[in-house]
Order: structure tokens, then C-alpha cells, then sequence
């Protein structure tokens, strides 16, 4: 398994891709990187999430 600096090197690689290469913003980049690993952690501690059987019931025609 990955080191959790490794995944947060590769989150914020890729959110800095996605937003173009930006440069100045590596601070940001990293923050935003590990609030979410961290949120993913949490949703691994607690277990999968029950589907709510309401959500994706309508059409998107509707």
C-alpha cells in the first residue's frame, strides 16, 4: 500500500493538472490533496454507504 504522502503527492499532481498547470498554487494544491484523502479515510473507516434508491430514479428528461 501506498504511503499516505505518496497518494497526497499524486491528489494534488493531478488536481494541479486538471486546473491547467498552474504556478504559484502548490500550497493549495497540496491542502486541497489531503482534505481529501482524508475525507476518503473516513468514508473507509465507516463502511460502504447504503445507495439511496431515490437518487437516479428520475429521468433526466423529466
Amino acid at each position: 500500500m501506498d504511503s499516505r504522502e505518496e497518494r497526497i503527492k499524486r491528489r494534488a499532481y493531478e488536481i494541479w493538472e486538471r486546473e491547467g498547470r498552474p504556478t504559484g498554487r502548490e500550497q493549495e494544491h497540496w491542502d486541497q490533496a489531503v482534505q481529501e484523502i482524508e475525507a476518503e479515510g473516513s468514508e473507509t473507516e465507516r463502511g460502504p454507504v447504503a445507495s439511496d434508491q431515490a437518487v437516479g430514479a428520475k429521468s433526466w428528461k423529466d
